[in-house]
C-alpha cells in the first residue's frame, strides 16, 4: 500500500467517525437519569426503569466493542494488503473480469460475516437473553444464517454481476448502472412482502373480530386501500414489539408482531394501523423512495468517477495495495472513500424520518380522534421494549429515526 494523501484522507475520516460515534454513545450513558420522568409511572416501575437503564448501559458497552473490533480489522486488512491479495487471489481462481469480480465480493461479504457472527452471537443469546428479549433458538439462529447467506448469494450475485458487466462495456456506464440498480431495488421492494419476508417469518392474515373491523372501519375512513393485515409471528425471535408497512401496490401490507397484539387495546391498535396509514397518505413512503432513487444517481456518479483511470482512481487504489484498476475494487473502495458523506447524509434522513414520524402520529390523532390512545401505545411499546427515555440530544441528532417517545407525546399533547 502506498501512504498518499488520499489514504491519509480515509484514515484520518475513519477514526473520525468511530470518535463520533463513541463521543454521542458517552454522552447517551451520561444523560441516562436515575429518576423516572413522570409520564411513565403508570408503564414502568422501580425494577422496570433500572432494567431499561441497564440495558441501554450494556448495549451501549457492547456497541463500542463492536465498533472498535470493526475498525480494528479493517485497518489490519488494509495495512496488510488484504484488498490486494484478495483481489490477485480471486483473479487466480477464475477467468474473466466479472467472475473474479464475484468471487472476490464474495469472498468479501463471507469473510466480514463470519467475523462478526460472535457479535451477532453474543447480542442475541447474551444480551438479549439477560433482559428476557430472546426467544431465538440455536436451530431458529443457524437457519437465519443459512437463510441469510443464500438471500445474499441469490440477490447480490445477479445485482453484483449486472453492475459490473455495464461498467466493463457500456459507454456512460455510471447511468446505466445506476437504471439497473434502481429497477432491481424497486423489483425488490414489490416482492420483498409475497416472497423475501415470508421465508423468515410467518405472515398470518388478521382473524375476523372486532379488531379487524375496527381497523377496517379507520383505512376506509382515511381512504386507505387496505390489502391485507397480517400477524407476524415475532414472539418466535423476540418479545419485543414492532408494526411496519411494507410494499407497494397490490403487495403492499401493514403487520402486526404478534406480540404487539398481545400488549395493546383495540384503540390503541388502531391508533398504532392509523400511524401507518399515515405514512402512505402523506406520501412518506413515495418521498423517501424517490431521495433513494436520486441519491443513488449521485452514488454512481461518483463511483464512476473513482474507476474511470483517471488521476485519482491510480492514487486510491495504490492506497490500498491494488494494482489493477477494476468495479469490483471500486465499489468497495468507493464505499470507505464515502464513508463520511454517507454519514452526514444519514443524520440528514433521520431528521427527516423524525419529521414524518411527527407527522404520521399527528395523522393519527386526527384520524383517530383519540390522541390519547396513541399516546398510552408508544407508552407500552417502551416499556416492552425498555427504550431508553432520555437520550442525549446529540445521539437522537446522529442516529434517531423516531424522535424519543417523550417528545412524542409531548407533541401529541400539544394538537
Amino acid at each position: 500500500m502506498e501512504w498518499n494523501a488520499v489514504a491519509l484522507l480515509i484514515l484520518v475520516a475513519l477514526f473520525a467517525l468511530w470518535k463520533l460515534d463513541f463521543i454521542a454513545t458517552l454522552l447517551n450513558l451520561k444523560a441516562l437519569s436515575p429518576d423516572l420522568p413522570k409520564e411513565f409511572t403508570d408503564v414502568f416501575d422501580a425494577e422496570r426503569y433500572a432494567q431499561s437503564q441497564a440495558y441501554t448501559r450494556e448495549s451501549a458497552r457492547f456497541e463500542i466493542i463492536h465498533s472498535t473490533f470493526s475498525l480494528t480489522t479493517l485497518l489490519i486488512f488494509w495495512v496488510l494488503g488484504g484488498f490486494g491479495w484478495l483481489d490477485g487471489l480471486s483473479r487466480s481462481l477464475v477467468a474473466g473480469e466479472i467472475p473474479a469480480g464475484l468471487v472476490f465480493l464474495g469472498l468479501l461479504f463471507v469473510g466480514h460475516t463470519l467475523l462478526h457472527l460472535p457479535f451477532s452471537i453474543y447480542d442475541t443469546f447474551v444480551i438479549e437473553e439477560k433482559f428476557g428479549f430472546n426467544k431465538t433458538t440455536p436451530k431458529t439462529f443457524v437457519i437465519d444464517q443459512i437463510k441469510g447467506l443464500v438471500l445474499a448469494a441469490v440477490i447480490g450475485l445477479p445485482l453484483a454481476a449486472g453492475i459490473l458487466w455495464i461498467f466493463t462495456h457500456v459507454q456512460h456506464a455510471w447511468l446505466w448502472a445506476w437504471g439497473f440498480f434502481v429497477a432491481f431495488q424497486l423489483f425488490l421492494t414489490w416482492l420483498a412482502p409475497t416472497l423475501i419476508l415470508p421465508l423468515f417469518n410467518k405472515f398470518t392474515p388478521m382473524a375476523d373480530g372486532p379488531l379487524l373491523r375496527a381497523i377496517h372501519a379507520m383505512a376506509e375512513k382515511c381512504g386507505f386501500p387496505l390489502a391485507e393485515i397480517s400477524v407476524m409471528d415475532g414472539s418466535k425471535r423476540s418479545t419485543k414489539a414492532n408494526a411496519f408497512f411494507t410494499g407497494f401496490g397490490k403487495t403492499k401490507k401493514i403487520a402486526l408482531y404478534d406480540t404487539l397484539i398481545e400488549e395493546q387495546t383495540q384503540d390503541e391498535l388502531v391508533a398504532v394501523l392509523a400511524h401507518e396509514i399515515g405514512h402512505f397518505k402523506l406520501r412518506h413512503i413515495v418521498q423517501r423512495l424517490v431521495v433513494s432513487v436520486l441519491q443513488a444517481c449521485a452514488l454512481f456518479f461518483l463511483l464512476g468517477l473513482v474507476i474511470d483511470g483517471g488521476k485519482f482512481s491510480h492514487e486510491l487504489f495504490a492506497a490500498f495495495g491494488v494494482t489493477k484498476i477494476s468495479a469490483h475494487v471500486g465499489l468497495v473502495l468507493f464505499g470507505l472513500l464515502f464513508a463520511p458523506a454517507s454519514r452526514l447524509l444519514g443524520i440528514a434522513s433521520a431528521a427527516w424520518s423524525r419529521k414524518h414520524e411527527f407527522e404520521a402520529d399527528a395523522y393519527a390523532a386526527k384520524a383517530t380522534g383519540q390522541p390519547e390512545s396513541l399516546v398510552t401505545a408508544l407508552k407500552k411499546l417502551s416499556a416492552k421494549n425498555l427504550s431508553n427515555l432520555t437520550p442525549h440530544p446529540f445521539r437522537v441528532f446522529l442516529d434517531y429515526s423516531h424522535p424519543p417517545v417523550l417528545t412524542r407525546i409531548d407533541a401529541l399533547r400539544s394538537l
